[in-house]
């Protein structure tokens, strides 16, 4: 039994199927007390025990499910293929069928669980998740009939079919298997996928990351539909990030629009195998105008692949991590002018109140305090001591007119008392 089907069987309990309805899953597949999961399936040899092909003769077998208990256990059949390749089966790609033989009226049915083909029956005169009740020390007996049909993957080949239950009555260890071989014998198909991490960082004024999908097939057969790429993208916090998702589709960019949180990406043709190599889809991301992150934020890309038609569970998913900048705007550019050598104006020497005197020094000081070359001491009456040559020459013009000032008007209050007296 493969790791697969054995981990299938081993959470049986807890997973509900695509087969069965949600209601019926919670009610038949609840854990089963120990006592009850004591049965034992046998498959009995295939006829005729050869490969099976592509829409060819089909292969039957006996089942036999064993109660060796004193008391009735109930049945419910499951059928699980565990294929090896690199496709997800459909429906029609396996042939199923189911007929009594020491039993009650059966009907089968297929469906998928997980992306896996399963087969169940039940009575006919019962709904399809009905089981069979196999009596004290007792057992039932069908006969199962397995094919391939005409469009049963070329990257795929034999697969194991395994008789277990989706109740859990079958005790651990009794479940039966039979590898199936297929014809012509070949190496099954892999797909490979990865991301690459082509550069980050700044492009004009916005911080971009560069990144490539990439997309190869091993072995042998190809992929009989398209494959599909959904593309999802989370960081750490609740702000909005606002993501500006690119690819590059025909040689140009173009933006990428998220459909219930999901990014497409154009598919990959029918016919995807080895031969065809490397596939690569280049990407670039970055954030909107509107991003509430403020930060350097380390953003998670993720990749699902599936088929795009028919079985569509994923058959695989990879994530990257990478950091990423908000948007950063220019800062504004500060306006150039050209230096010019300041014109110094000389006032008259004009009777004024001793205040304007006061006044004219102060600005002198205030304005000085700004120059380079000059080094302010004491207060604003104070001395002032410069170095270098500069626009101290017209300071020291306004302090000589401002003491002419003083002087004039020294000398006409000293005229003035003398005539009085």
């Amino acid at each position: 039994m493969s790791v697969r089907t054995a981990a299938a069987i081993a959470v049986v309990a807890g997973v509900v199927t695509t087969l069965l309805p949600l209601s019926a899953t919670a009610a038949s597949a609840a854990p089963a007390a120990d006592d009850h999961a004591v049965l034992r399936t046998e498959m009995g040899t295939p006829v005729p025990n050869g490969p099976l092909t592509r829409g060819g003769a089909t292969e039957t077998f006996d089942l036999t499910v064993k109660n060796p208990t004193g008391k009735a256990v109930e049945y419910k059949p499951w059928m699980l293929l565990d294929p090896k390749g690199a496709s997800l089966l459909d429906d029609n790609d396996v042939v199923f069928k189911v007929e009594a033989v020491d039993a009650p009226a059966t009907k089968s049915s297929i469906g998928q669980q997980d992306g896996g083909w399963q087969g169940t029956f039940s009575p006919s005169a019962k709904d399809d998740h009905a089981g069979f009740d196999i009596p004290a020390n007792g057992k039932m007996t069908w006969k199962v009939t397995i094919g391939l049909g005409a469009n049963y993957p070329t990257n795929n080949g034999d697969f194991n079919l395994t008789a277990t239950s989706y109740n859990n009555s079958v005790a651990p260890g009794g479940s039966d298997s039979h590898l199936f071989k297929v014809d012509p014998q070949t190496k099954p198909g892999e797909l490979k996928t990865w991301f690459k991490q082509v550069s980050s960082g700044k492009d004009g004024q916005e911080q971009r990351a560069y990144l490539d999908l990439n997309y190869q097939a091993a072995g042998d057969g190809t992929f009989g539909t398209a494959l599909a790429t959904a593309l999802s993208l989370s960081h750490p916090g609740e702000q909005d990030a606002d993501f500006r998702l690119q690819a590059l589709i025909d040689g140009r960019w173009q933006d990428l629009e998220a459909k219930d949180s999901r990014y497409e990406l154009p598919r990959i043709a029918k016919g995807f195998g080895a031969a065809s190599g490397i596939h690569t889809q280049p990407l670039r991301l970055s954030l909107g105008k509107n991003t509430k992150l403020t930060k350097r934020t380390t953003i998670t890309m993720e990749a699902e692949v599936r088929q795009a038609e028919g079985n569509t569970w994923p058959l695989m998913t990879v994530p990257v991590k990478f950091p990423l900048v908000p948007i950063t705007e220019p800062a504004p550019t500060e306006p150039t002018t050209n230096p010019t050598t300041p014109t110094t104006t000389t006032p008259s020497p004009t009777p004024t109140p001793s205040s304007t005197s006061t006044s004219a020094v102060q600005q002198a000081v205030a304005t000085t305090t700004g120059n380079s070359n000059v080094t302010t001491t004491g207060s604003s009456t104070g001395s002032l001591a410069a170095t270098g040559a500069g626009s101290s020459t017209g300071l020291y013009a306004g302090l000589a007119a401002a003491l002419v000032v003083l002087g004039a008007a020294a000398a006409w209050l000293g005229r003035r008392r003398r005539t009085n007296a």
